[in-house]
């Protein structure tokens, strides 16, 4: 029997702007299962990315609950939601969010001594050579390509052994051949790893390699969940 690592009851969420509280996600409800890759689509501004940082503990739910590996993060401070997130998650964004002052070698290990891991650095140099960039790893973020940024930044997210990946239109500043190697590179690591991803995309070509997407607009779910559409 297949094993729920996320589960979403109502969730909702609320942001203040200066014309009044704005409603983003409507009552979301969700399960996610472990292993399982998760693509959600939807017209921009249908709370695609809000969602993800809900799944994230990047924004609390303002409404419902939000369970992530057995963890209520609505009920958690910052600092819990940090070392929640550094224990289980990897997260890449579509803006590479690369430190420009550190090499790539040290974007990659950063996240990991805060983690505690002894051989940091060893490990991060692993997970550069796995990405293709083991050549690179003394690079800064400037003297890098975007595409060569986003392998950084893959790398950065698997490097801690996340049991969940999540990906913000992860192929979205690239070209159509980088785009394609980010992609691949992406499920290959989710295999390699056994992770759960969930991704937020526009590229129908992504969408369609999950084992399941579901459809946002308006801040709800539009359609049902579609399972084996990778089938």
């Amino acid at each position: 029997m297949a094993e729920t690592i996320i589960t979403l009851r109502d969730a909702r969420l609320s942001l203040s702007a200066n014309t009044g509280v704005v409603d983003i996600l409507k009552g979301i409800s969700l399960d996610v299962e472990k292993g399982e890759t998760l693509g959600l689509v939807g017209p921009s501004g249908s709370g695609k990315s809000s969602l993800l940082m809900l799944l994230g503990g990047l924004e609390k739910a303002t409404g419902g609950s939000v369970l992530v590996a057995g963890q209520d993060l609505t009920a958690m401070d910052e600092d819990a939601l940090a070392r929640f997130r550094r224990g289980n998650m990897g997260i890449v964004f579509q803006s590479f969010h690369l430190i420009p002052t550190m090499t790539a070698l040290e974007n990659v290990a950063t996240p990991l001594e805060l983690a505690g891991v002894a051989d940091a650095f060893d490990l991060a140099a692993t997970e550069l050579q796995a990405v293709g960039l083991g050549d690179r790893a003394g690079h800064y973020p400037s003297q890098l390509s975007g595409g060569e940024q986003q392998r950084v930044a893959l790398a950065r997210a698997v490097a801690p052994r996340p049991a969940i990946l999540l990906a913000d239109e992860p192929t979205g500043n690239l070209d159509g051949a980088n785009g394609l190697a980010i992609m691949d590179l992406l499920f290959e690591l989710r295999d390699r790893r056994g992770a759960t991803l969930v991704l937020v995309t526009h590229a129908p070509e992504l969408a369609e390699r999950c084992d399941r997407v579901i459809h946002l607009r308006d801040g709800r779910i539009e359609a049902e969940p579609l399972r084996g559409v990778a089938e």
